[in-house]
C-alpha cells in the first residue's frame, strides 16, 4: 500500500506549506532521529525517501524483530510503526521504543483504524496514528507536528536544567487531598502528565476539574508553553467558533482585523475545553479535524492559516456517554479525547480532605485581604465538624467562598465558630425528602388539595436542585431531567423561577401569586 504522492486523498489541498508554517529547517530535522517500520516494501521506502528528501535523519526497517533489535541498541525521537505485522506487532515495538526513550513520539500506521485498536495504542503511549492510505501532505503535516513536539520537550528540559527557570517552574498548581478517592485522581494525573495523551475529566461543577487540568499541564513537557481554557457552555456558537479558531478581517460584522484563536495561542501547549458536551455539532466536526491533522482554518478564511501542535484536555459536569447516545456529541470526537478518563469526586464524598482545604484557603485569603503580620484566626473544633458535615452542593468552590467570607470578616487572632460560617441549608436530594415533613407543612386537609401541595413543593425542590446540578444551563438541565426544554420552561414559569443578577435561579413571586414572565433560553444552547 503505497502513498499516493500525486493525490491529497481528500485531505488538506491547502496544507502544502507545512514547513513554512512551522519554520523548521533541515538542520533541525537532521538532529531528530526517525525510525520507519513497515513490512510493506513500497510504503516504507516511499516514506523513507520522502522524509529523507525533507531533511529528516531516517532509519527504515521491514521486519518487526529487526526494529526491536535496533530499538534495544539506540533511542529514536520519532518512530512510525505499522500496527499489524507478523511475529512482532506494532504494540510490542511501541513499548520497546518507550522503554528505550520515554520521550519517543510513536505514530502508529494502520489500514484498519478501528476505535478499539487506536484507543489501545494511544493508551499505551502512542502519540497519534495514521490511517492508511495517507497522502504525502498528511504525512508531512503529522511529522511537522511530531518534530515540533520534540523541540518543545527539548526546550522544557533545557529550562528545567537552568536554575533560575527551575525556581520559577517550581511554583506549580497543588492538588490538596489525603482521601483515597482524591489520591487516585492525583496519581492518575501524575502518570498521564508526562505524555501527550488527551484527557477527559468528569465531575460535578466546582469539584476542581480545571485545577486538575492545570496540574497535568504544569507537570508535562509542555509546561513552558501556554495553557489556554475555554468554557464551551458560556459562549454562543458563532462567538465560540471565533474564539477557538480565530477569524479573518471582514468575516462578520465587527471583525475589523485578523484575530488568531485559542488553538493558535495554545500552540505547543495545552487547550482546556470545559463543558465540551455543550459545543455544537458543526464546531465539534471542525475541532476533530484539528485534533487529527493539526490544521487550523480561521472563520472567513479559504486557506490554512496555521498548523498547530496542541494537547487537549476536555471536561464536563454531565455524563459524556449519555451525550453521545443522545446525539449531542460526536462519538469519534469523544473517543479521540477520552484516551485517559479522570473522574473528580465531589467534596461530600471526601470529607477527610475538608480540614486540609480549609486551612489552605484560610491562609491564602488571610494573606490576600489583611495587612502583613496580622495574626490569622483559628477554626474551632465545632466549626470544623460543621464544615465536614455540610453537603457542599457547590463542592470545593463553595468551600472556597465560605472561607474567604470568614477571612474578610473575622478579627485577627479570633476563633472561628460554627455560627460564623455563612452556610446555606440545602436538601441533599429533593427526591429523598421525608414525606412526613412535607405533610406537616400542608394547610389543606382534603386529599386533592394536599396532593397538589406536596407535588408543588416537590417540583420546586426538584427544580432548585436540577438547576444547581446543571450550573444554571437550561439545555443541560433538560437533558438531566429527561424532558424537553418546553416542559422545563413551563415548570419554571409555574413556580416563578427567574434568573437573578448573580445568575442564580430564585423564586420571584410570593406564594399564591401568578407569574407572567417566561424564562429565556440560554444563549449557548
Amino acid at each position: 500500500m503505497s502513498i499516493p504522492l500525486g493525490s491529497n486523498n481528500g485531505a488538506h489541498p491547502d496544507a502544502v506549506s507545512v514547513n513554512a508554517l512551522l519554520s523548521i529547517g533541515s538542520g533541525t530535522k537532521a538532529n531528530i532521529r526517525t525510525l520507519v517500520v513497515d513490512d510493506e516494501h513500497s510504503l516504507r521506502e516511499t516514506c523513507g525517501s520522502l522524509l529523507t528528501s525533507a531533511g529528516h535523519d531516517v532509519t527504515v526497517c521491514g521486519r518487526g524483530q529487526e526494529a526491536l533489535d535496533i530499538l534495544k541498541r539506540q533511542p529514536f525521537d520519532i518512530a512510525l510503526v505499522d500496527l499489524y505485522m507478523s511475529q512482532v506487532d506494532g504494540l510490542t515495538l511501541l513499548r520497546a521504543a518507550l522503554a528505550t526513550n520515554p520521550g519517543t513520539i510513536v505514530i502508529m500506521m494502520t489500514g484498519n483504524p478501528s476505535v478499539e485498536s487506536s484507543i489501545e495504542a494511544l493508551r499505551q503511549g502512542a502519540w497519534d496514528y495514521l490511517p492508511k492510505p495517507f497522502s504525502a501532505q498528511h504525512l508531512q503535516i503529522t511529522m511537522g507536528r511530531a518534530v515540533h513536539t520534540v523541540l518543545v520537550a527539548r526546550e522544557t528540559r533545557d529550562q528545567q536544567e537552568d536554575p533560575e527557570r527551575s525556581q520559577e517552574a517550581g511554583e506549580k498548581v497543588a492538588l490538596l487531598g489525603t482521601s483515597a478517592p482524591f489520591r487516585r485522581v492525583i496519581e492518575l494525573a501524575r502518570r498521564v502528565a508526562p505524555t501527550d495523551a488527551s484527557v477527559f475529566i468528569t465531575g460535578e461543577s466546582g469539584s476542581g476539574k480545571e485545577l486538575v487540568a492545570q496540574f497535568i499541564h504544569q507537570h508535562s513537557r509542555r509546561s513552558s508553553r501556554p495553557f489556554a481554557a475555554v468554557n464551551c457552555a458560556a459562549l454562543p456558537e458563532a462567538l465560540l467558533e471565533s474564539e477557538m479558531f480565530g477569524h479573518r478581517k471582514g468575516a462578520f460584522t465587527g471583525a475589523v482585523r485578523d484575530k488568531p484563536g485559542l488553538l493558535e495561542t495554545a500552540n505547543g501547549g495545552t487547550l482546556f475545553l470545559d463543558e465540551l458536551v455543550e459545543m455544537s455539532k458543526p464546531i465539534q466536526a471542525k475541532l476533530l479535524r484539528v485534533i487529527q491533522d493539526g490544521v487550523v482554518r480561521r472563520v472567513g478564511s479559504e486557506t490554512t492559516d496555521a498548523v498547530v501542535n496542541v494537547r487537549f484536555i476536555a471536561a464536563t459536569n454531565g455524563d459524556p456517554e449519555a451525550a453521545v447516545k443522545a446525539g449531542a456529541m460526536r462519538p469519534d470526537l469523544y473517543y479521540r479525547l477520552r484516551v485517559v478518563p479522570i473522574n473528580v469526586p465531589p467534596l461530600r464524598e471526601r470529607p477527610e480532605d475538608i480540614p486540609l482545604l480549609t486551612e489552605h484557603f484560610l491562609s491564602t485569603y488571610w494573606m490576600r485581604h489583611r495587612r502583613q503580620g496580622a495574626s490569622s484566626p483559628k477554626l474551632s473544633d465545632d466549626a470544623i465538624r460543621t464544615l465536614c458535615s455540610h453537603p457542599w452542593q457547590g463542592n470545593v468552590r463553595e468551600l472556597q467562598n465560605v472561607i474567604e467570607h470568614v477571612a474578610v470578616l473575622t478579627e485577627p487572632g479570633a476563633a472561628i465558630r460554627s455560627e460564623d460560617l455563612p452556610l446555606t441549608i440545602e436538601a441533599r436530594s429533593p427526591v429523598g425528602a421525608n414525606p412526613a415533613s412535607l405533610i406537616s407543612t400542608m394547610v389543606d386537609e382534603s386529599y386533592h388539595g394536599a396532593r397538589d401541595q406536596v407535588i408543588a413543593q416537590f417540583e420546586l425542590q426538584y427544580l432548585s436542585w436540577l438547576l444547581g446540578r446543571a450550573g444554571g444551563n437550561l439545555s443541560k438541565a433538560a437533558r438531566i431531567a429527561g424532558v424537553d426544554r418546553t416542559t422545563l420552561y413551563r415548570l419554571m414559569e409555574r413556580h416563578g423561577l427567574q434568573r437573578s443578577h448573580n445568575a442564580a435561579w430564585v423564586v420571584e413571586r410570593e406564594a399564591g401569586e401568578e407569574s407572567d414572565t417566561t424564562p429565556q433560553p440560554e444563549p449557548a444552547a
